[in-house]
């Protein structure tokens, strides 16, 4: 899901420290954002984010330690804003705004979203913490199929993960995997698919 993307709506908004703790981390997890998307994981170190940052190493490696407690605290804080999905009036209408926000995440440069998906395959913190960023995008997003089936768009036994990943998969097929050019159209088409596919049924029943 978008930013990386991808608890229900709404839910507990953590407590973060304020001041001088929060002036920091804010520095700190831009620098990391800034280095990752310039330079990669290979190139992300402790000693390059506090540069960047402008905040003393030692604070650096005393709270964050390693570039996995780096990357695992900025996927948690971007699990912390308050985005939600879309609502277009329409389950097409809120499947394709999905995905021209993955498509113009996964292509930004850098992609601090792409970067962070490679990340996760060096780093089982930052896979773990992606994997809970994941888990809490999807289920901000299932509300895209409730609404749906309000409106008489879908039938009520809707998988509403099964869904979504099918709609929004063909972005992260072709840009991630294959890292073929971005299509204009692809987010329209991919949501058009996924959109048939459900209401014929498709995402009903057992798995």
């Amino acid at each position: 899901m978008t930013s990386a993307v991808p608890p229900p709506q709404g839910g507990p908004t953590r407590r973060r420290p304020g001041g001088r703790t929060s002036r920091i981390r804010t520095q700190v997890l831009d620098a990391v954002r800034a280095e990752l998307g310039e330079r990669g994981y290979d190139e992300l170190t402790l000693d390059a984010v506090a540069a960047r940052a402008g905040v003393h190493r030692a604070t650096v490696y005393r709270r964050w330690r390693d570039v996995g407690g780096l990357l695992a605290d900025l996927l948690e804080a971007t699990g912390d804003d308050d985005w939600q999905p879309q609502d277009t009036g329409s389950l097409l209408g809120d499947l394709a705004a999905l995905n021209h926000e993955n498509q113009a995440a996964l292509t930004a440069r850098p992609s601090i979203a792409a970067a962070l998906i490679a990340a996760s395959f060096r780093s089982a913190e930052a896979a773990r913490g992606l994997d809970r960023l994941w888990e809490d995008r999807y289920a901000r997003c299932e509300v895209i199929v409730s609404r749906a089936v309000r409106r008489g768009e879908l039938p009520p036994d809707t998988d509403a993960r099964r869904l979504l990943v099918a709609a929004t998969a063909p972005l992260y097929h072709q840009l991630v995997l294959l890292r073929t050019p971005p299509d204009p159209d692809l987010p329209d088409q991919a949501a058009r698919t996924a959109v048939l596919a459900a209401s014929a049924g498709a995402f009903t029943g057992s798995r």
